[in-house]
């Protein structure tokens, strides 16, 4: 191998063109790179966070919806509480207003039977008197007369 003038040309032309890519060229496409290389870096990390946020918010989310449940389900309870509320005050006033008409009935019973006494008596009383005219009229002792319509006018 002949090593010639244009060997040496060659080479030296060659040394410049590396140094000259390693001062101008390879600084540019390194910092691209590794600009590139961080970027995607960036995107798996986001891409990561994303995932664990979106783990987090299904979590989140399935809380709410226990606690959704659970709360309707107290809502429920306490509906069904106040209908058994409702219910038992209806019973109670129910029983109320049958005691107070049975109260008005039976006070009704007792005005009428005294009523029927008071009559009963009006008739008894009437029918003495006529007995005592009768009396009267047969007999003229006054003091034995009313003797008898004391005894009677006691027993009424």
């Amino acid at each position: 191998m002949d090593i010639n003038a244009t060997l040496i040309g060659q080479a030296l032309a060659f040394a410049i063109l590396i140094w000259f890519s390693y001062k101008f060229v390879w600084p540019p496409l390194m910092s691209a790179i590794e600009e590139r290389q961080q970027k995607i870096a960036e995107g798996l990390a986001a891409a990561d966070r994303s995932k664990k946020d979106l783990a987090q918010a299904e979590e989140k989310v399935a809380e709410a919806l226990r606690e959704a449940r659970a709360k309707a389900n107290e809502i429920i309870e306490q509906a069904h509480a106040r209908a058994n509320q409702i219910i038992d005050q209806a019973k109670a006033e129910a029983i109320a207003e049958a005691a107070r008409q049975k109260a008005l009935a039976e006070a009704e019973i007792a005005a009428a039977a005294n009523r029927a006494k008071e009559e009963l008596r009006r008739q008894v009383s009437a029918l003495a008197v006529a007995g005592a005219e009768k009396l009267i009229r047969r007999e003229i002792d006054g003091a034995a007369h009313k003797a008898l319509l004391d005894e009677l006018a006691a027993e009424i």
